[in-house]
């Protein structure tokens, strides 16, 4: 029976930005840890490295990641181990984040100029101190604007999560929508509070990229 579009019902959709939230933060803290493995991977001396690494990225952006998710929640279901929607949709939007986050900091490692290494080089610095003290701190100013650019593509992209059955926000407005059949209003909803969630971030990306600009153009 399709009933009347509620506050209550804008309520349940409103509480729904919390799952979408703790999806994100569980990916992007998942794709950091991955994404910075897998940087480091590809900038390594050893050749094998480069290539699982170069083949990861490969996968991962070159699959759609709605496929992704139903390989994760459906195909370890076959295999005998089922897992709850919030488990699989963190597992495969994890591994989406560390292909993209790999790359985008790989370019940031690279973007660090050549004399930074080979001047640590000099003062005998080994491989681990060098990343740690000289190239990754230059890389990761490099890095915070596109980073922070890929957080909003994250937060958008859990709405494919609805399709395995995990309510976030889009699948609270799916629910809403079966049973008031109101779908401007209710996703429009939906709309305003993804615009909400990832505007911000959109400006804060743009900005850093702006004050990185004037500050090479120095």
């Amino acid at each position: 029976m399709i009933r009347v579009f509620s506050t209550a019902d804008v309520i349940f959709i409103v509480m729904a930005v919390r799952w979408t939230l703790i999806l994100s933060a569980i990916a992007f803290a998942g794709g950091a840890l991955g994404g910075m493995a897998i940087a480091l991977a590809r900038t390594s001396q050893r050749k094998a490295l480069r290539q699982f690494a170069a083949g990861f990225i490969q996968v991962f952006q070159g699959t759609p990641l709605l496929m992704q998710l139903f390989l994760v929640y459906f195909g370890l279901a076959v295999v005998g181990l089922p897992i709850n929607p919030l488990l699989a949709a963190a597992v495969a939007l994890t591994l989406h984040a560390s292909a993209y986050l790999g790359e985008i900091w790989r370019g940031s490692i690279e973007a660090v100029p050549s004399g930074q290494t080979e001047a640590a080089t000099a003062l005998s610095l080994g491989y681990a101190d060098r990343m740690r003290h000289v190239i990754l701190p230059q890389a990761m100013r490099v890095a915070t604007a596109p980073t922070v650019g890929f957080l909003v593509q994250l937060i958008k992209g859990t709405s494919l999560a609805s399709i395995i059955g995990f309510t976030e926000l889009t699948r609270a407005g799916q629910i809403v929508n079966n049973a008031t059949f109101k779908p401007f209003l209710v996703f429009g909803t939906v709309a305003i509070l993804y615009f909400a969630l990832c505007w911000p971030l959109s400006l804060l990306a743009r900005r850093m990229e702006t004050r990185m600009r004037r500050a090479i153009t120095r």
